[in-house]
């Protein structure tokens, strides 16, 4: 027997039972992938307190960190070998507390955060910075000497707390004509991005050869703040690896590196290059074991400076470090978020929180303080 062949009815039939289940299909594959989705917001939902006890247990481990490093009598300073910065640790740290200690994937909980510590003293405080290191910091970046005056004045005249003008500098007369306009802070630096609503301060001038790879800063977003300029200069170095607006306002010569050096006076390249040979021991390479680091600011006559130059550079110099920004990367799960912290250190018992903030992604790179 032949079976009869399917009629027109019967095919349209078949075609219609196929589209729907395609359709159905995909509405199972949005759904389930919906599911998905609102299943890791929740994950994540719950673990945001716990996220954030890590951060804080964080910034409490890089407080004791700091606080131990200060107890070791046999090292009066702070270096790139020790612990804290995220070197091995001197022989004579063997039997201190700081022993063994890592600040990478430390696990608690049903987590674990990482630690990164950076010391500011290793950049040149600028709300304390005066117009020859002003210009020397325009020299060093590689700026055109006819444009120091104005952008030095302008910098000096955004930070002190009046209203007159240095020679060629800016207040807030000509910030009002601006679109949008702003007002001249007037006081200390919080942010060193304000840097750039100053005027003359172009993103090439204060992020060096990378202005082209940061976005705006949020107050600037805010205020529609557009800058004219970007990543046509060749600099290599920008005010972002020089200055700091949080610091003990000395720079620590154990720890900063060569361009910043040269913000000292009577330090120049050559100088800066012995300074950084003479502590970074035999193997020339800065935070390893061999590293020897300078004990006073007294030892740069080591350098090729005179006792007089390093009596009247003293002032500007130290080996200890004050102010440390901390990072904590904290993860649940493969679920990340950074915490930023500034400590102050006055003593081993006596290490405070300045400030306390997070972010979904690390800082860009290079920013002032992570903000």
């Amino acid at each position: 027997m032949r079976n009869p062949p399917p009629t027109a009815p019967a095919g349209v039939a078949l075609i219609i039972v196929m589209i729907c289940i395609t359709v159905l299909s995909v509405l199972a594959a949005g759904f389930a992938y919906s599911m998905k989705v609102e299943t890791k917001l929740a994950m994540n939902a719950n673990s945001e307190s716990e996220l954030n006890s890590l951060g804080r247990s964080g910034v409490e481990m890089a407080r004791w960190v700091l606080a131990q490093q200060a107890t070791i009598a046999q090292e009066p300073f702070d270096a790139l070998n020790q612990q804290w910065a995220g070197g091995p640790g001197s022989m004579m740290t063997s039997n201190s507390p700081l022993a063994g200690i890592s600040l990478d994937n430390i696990q608690l909980g049903g987590g674990k955060f990482s630690i990164k510590i950076t010391d500011l003293e290793r950049k040149v405080n600028i709300n304390v910075a005066d117009q020859v290191m002003l210009e020397q910091a325009l020299r060093l970046i590689g700026v055109d000497a006819g444009e120091f005056t104005a952008i030095t004045a302008s910098i000096l005249d955004w930070i002190d707390p009046d209203s007159r003008e240095h020679m060629n500098g800016t207040e807030s007369d000509y910030y009002s004509t601006l679109d949008p306009p702003y007002q001249a802070k007037n006081g200390p630096l919080d942010d060193l991005s304000e840097l750039l609503l100053v005027r003359g301060v172009t993103p090439d001038i204060y992020w060096g050869g990378v202005a082209t790879n940061h976005l705006p800063a949020a107050f600037q977003n805010k205020v529609g703040f557009h800058q004219p300029g970007g990543g046509v200069l060749a600099y290599d170095v920008g005010l972002v690896n020089l200055f700091t607006p949080l610091s003990s306002g000395q720079i620590n010569i154990n720890t900063a590196s060569a361009r910043v050096l040269q913000m000292l006076p009577f330090v120049d390249e050559n100088i800066a290059a012995d300074i950084i040979r003479l502590r970074a021991g035999p193997d020339g390479m800065d935070g390893t074991d061999d590293d020897t680091p300078f004990r006073s600011p007294g030892e740069l006559v080591n350098a090729g400076l005179n006792n007089q130059i390093v009596g009247q550079i003293g002032r500007y110099c130290t080996v200890r470090s004050s102010t440390f920004e901390v990072q904590v990367d904290a993860e649940i799960n493969g679920y990340h978020r950074y915490f930023y912290a500034i400590l102050g250190r006055k003593g081993p018992r006596d290490v405070q929180v300045l400030t306390y903030h997070w972010k979904f992604s690390p800082a860009v790179p290079g920013h002032a303080n992570a903000r």
